[in-house]
């Protein structure tokens, strides 16, 4: 492992260069035009995606030396396999790994100021990171469109409450996408969105507006503060809990806000609270990394528990079972290796 190690240095820094401009050719749907295009030249490909060409010319450079899109120095042209194009381009929905590769960029916005809090200690505050929002949007939307309705909520046990009409909170809903979904795939039943996000509920009140739903609410909210009472037969929280100042305060309001017959099913990272446990883990250095410079430091910034991504199936029972919920089951869905769906209840 040693001897290897300055070979496995070079690797990390060419990879992370490559996650750049892996982000860049997503935002740009370079991508999405060549998975369409026969092998091509630069100016092809530019006259295609409408870029300019000397930016393509130099971004394929990256591609093919990065063995991401194949180069034939015969005739000068350039083409992306079918097999890459399966995880790359929009058209590969769930299977689109471009998406993540763009949280690079969004984190290294703010090094300068986490590597102030590694002196200092403190957080980055959530106004920090003003695309944050839009990026876990795109990235949780294909996943929604492809299985919330019919996998993850018939984890749940809901799904005839829900055909007969109930109430439904969605804790930390960001844009709102899951929250309109689940109004229009079952219309006898009301949906409420919280979030402290202006912008992320003026997103979900325009989608519900072009979706023509009468039965999907949003509405400004502290998930800390939640102030119902046994009214809700089903709560949801998408990946948000470890993501709060104070967690344990949170899902002892959803605790509260549950009726006794009702489930809370909260996603949350595929993880061990253990670190050894987390070796093997395909995503492990990725979700250290997005906690250390979002999760946790943004909890932390409000003076909270730095709870952090990497909180794991451990903490998450202990903290479910403090707040109330003596049986709960972990699920999973297939293909999904970033999540656990906890399915609680009193």
């Amino acid at each position: 492992m040693t001897e290897n190690f300055p070979e496995r240095m070079l690797s990390i820094v060419n990879d992370g260069m490559l996650c750049l401009m892996t982000g860049v050719g997503h935002k740009v749907g370079l991508f999405d035009a060549m998975s369409r295009m026969e092998p091509a030249t630069s100016q092809e490909i530019s006259k295609a995606a409408r870029l300019n060409e000397r930016y393509v010319r130099e971004w394929l450079g990256g591609m093919v030396t990065g063995r991401i899109i194949e180069y034939d120095a015969a005739t000068g042209k350039y083409s992306l396999p079918q097999e890459h194009a399966a995880v790359l381009t929009r058209m590969a929905g769930i299977d689109n790994l471009s998406v993540f590769a763009q949280y690079v960029a969004l984190m290294a916005n703010v090094e300068e100021k986490v590597v102030e809090c590694f002196r200092k200690g403190g957080g980055v505050p959530y106004s920090a990171f003003p695309k944050f929002q839009e990026l876990q949007g795109e990235e949780t939307a294909r996943v929604f469109d492809a299985r919330l309705v019919n996998q993850i909520l018939p984890l749940s046990g809901m799904v005839g409450c829900l055909k007969d009409g109930a109430d439904v909170l969605d804790v930390g809903c960001g844009q709102g996408h899951a929250i309109n979904l689940m109004a229009k795939a079952f219309p006898k039943s009301r949906f409420y969105g919280y979030d402290i996000s202006r912008d992320g509920l003026k997103a979900a009140r325009e989608e519900a507006k072009k979706m023509k739903l009468a039965n999907a609410h949003f509405k400004i909210a502290d998930a800390a503060k939640l102030e119902d009472h046994n009214r809700f037969y089903l709560i949801t929280a998408f990946d948000t809990i470890h993501d709060q100042a104070k967690p344990a305060r949170v899902l002892k309001g959803i605790g509260r806000a549950i009726r006794k017959d009702g489930v809370f099913l909260m996603q949350d990272i595929a993880a061990s609270s253990n670190l050894h446990e987390n070796m093997n883990n395909p995503l492990a250095p990725t979700l250290y990394a997005i906690s250390t410079m979002h999760c946790m430091t943004v909890s932390l910034a409000y003076g909270g528990d730095g709870l952090g991504t990497v909180w794991g199936r451990k903490k998450a029972m202990e903290m479910l079972a403090q707040a109330g919920f003596g049986r709960v089951e972990i699920k999973s869905v297939e293909g999904d290796i970033l999540n656990y769906y906890y399915v609680a209840r009193k």
